[in-house]
């Protein structure tokens, strides 16, 4: 969670009047969690040209990062329209190497992994079916907390939720 070296969380708006690096466009998810199991947040926002397009965020009192990181990409995948071109960044490895790399091979094996059950199946499921349903939006990584403006937005806007 975005926090200056006084350790209080950063709000969204703060954060744009701090950060200008990375990427001017896509759309960029996160999740976040306060423990883990415990109360969580997730959200996206949609930039074209460094212009917010759209956003969203949500939180649940109990549950996990990995299920509010899949839920943030999931309600970024609902938002664009099934023709759209772009990139959706997340800095959940496992998240972008779920849709992108294993996925494809759980489906074919009945939704089963080699080493055991698949965890938040129902959501990897959901999401499978959105990024199919989105043939030209790429999913890519980036990384956590280096500064990039619109990942560190969309990381305040998932931390929400501990502002409210």
């Amino acid at each position: 969670m975005p926090r200056p070296r006084s350790g209080a969380l950063l709000t969204p708006e703060q954060v744009l009047e701090r950060h200008h690096d990375g990427p001017k466009s896509g759309v960029f998810t996160d999740g976040a969690c306060e423990g883990n199991p415990g109360p969580g947040g997730w959200g996206f926002v949609w930039v074209e040209s460094d212009r917010i397009r759209a956003q969203k965020h949500g939180s649940d009192p109990a549950t996990t990062n990995n299920r509010m990181e899949l839920t943030a990409l999931i309600e970024a995948y609902r938002a664009l329209p099934e023709d759209s071109r772009e990139t959706v960044f997340s800095d959940s490895e496992l998240c972008v190497k779920t849709i992108n790399e294993w996925a494809a091979a759980w489906e074919r094996r009945g939704w089963k992994r080699k080493t055991g059950p698949i965890p938040n199946l129902e959501l990897v499921r959901t999401l499978s079916d959105l990024a199919r349903a989105h043939p030209h939006v790429e999913l890519r990584w980036i990384r956590a907390h280096d500064g990039s403006r619109w990942n560190e937005y969309v990381d305040a806007l998932a931390a929400s939720y501990l502002l409210e």
